[in-house]
């Protein structure tokens, strides 16, 4: 079953994207009304055998921390799924996942809060990075392809390596999209898990990254 995604301000009979990617759902669907058979779910607040109720706060990869607005049926070409309404904190893009495909999708709690450190340290430890010599393109691969296991420890790692990076040359426009988005999937989610303002996760990462030393002075 596909996961459907809407960003801020569309409504079911403007869903702008459906991503087929790999959940079996029929091609055929696409563009289709999904309003008109729209089973009423107001009071719906969890769906049979799923991990997670309406209100819980989850990540979705590559889009971080959000919120379950409620639990939806759709009627999808006859047959009848429970999807959960995700709300993106950051970007208020809504996201649309079949709860029967949580695991496959990525969708997870929240780090937690004695597991921070460990992102921490793999933001200090340099000692693997590496990647000046291969390609622009192949690391950007890489960086993605990290970015989108919504593993936070994959996106501390594409985060320490951009930042060692900027301070051997200026970031390409590509390079400083890949920096930004990683710092507010690892600021969002800590500062989360920690239950403190995003100010204070910035400044314990900065504090990770200091200038190097210049051999000028």
């Amino acid at each position: 079953m596909q996961t459907v995604r809407r960003r801020r301000g569309a409504t079911d009979n403007a869903v702008q994207k459906l991503y087929l990617e790999d959940y079996s759902i029929p091609s055929n669907i696409i563009g289709v009304n999904m309003s008109e058979k729209q089973t009423n779910t107001k009071d719906q607040t969890h769906s049979k055998n799923s991990p997670f109720n309406v209100g819980d706060v989850a990540v979705y990869p590559a889009h971080g921390v959000g919120r379950i607005e409620s639990v939806e049926n759709r009627d999808i070409n006859g047959e009848k799924h429970d999807f959960y309404i995700f709300k993106v904190v950051e970007s208020g893009m809504t996201i649309m996942i079949p709860t029967t495909n949580v695991n496959h999708v990525g969708l997870r709690d929240v780090i937690d809060k004695k597991d921070v450190p460990k992102i921490y340290n793999v933001m200090s430890d340099d000692s693997g990075v590496g990647n000046e010599t291969q390609t622009w393109n192949r690391r950007y691969r890489e960086y993605m392809d990290k970015l989108k296991t919504g593993s936070l420890y994959d996106v501390a790692e594409v985060f320490r390596d951009l930042s060692l990076l900027k301070y051997t040359k200026d970031l390409s426009f590509g390079e400083r999209k890949l920096y930004d988005t990683a710092q507010v999937l690892l600021v969002k989610e800590i500062s989360t898990s920690k239950n403190v303002a995003e100010k204070t996760v910035q400044s314990e990462i900065e504090a990770l990254f200091p200038p190097p030393d210049n051999p000028d002075n």
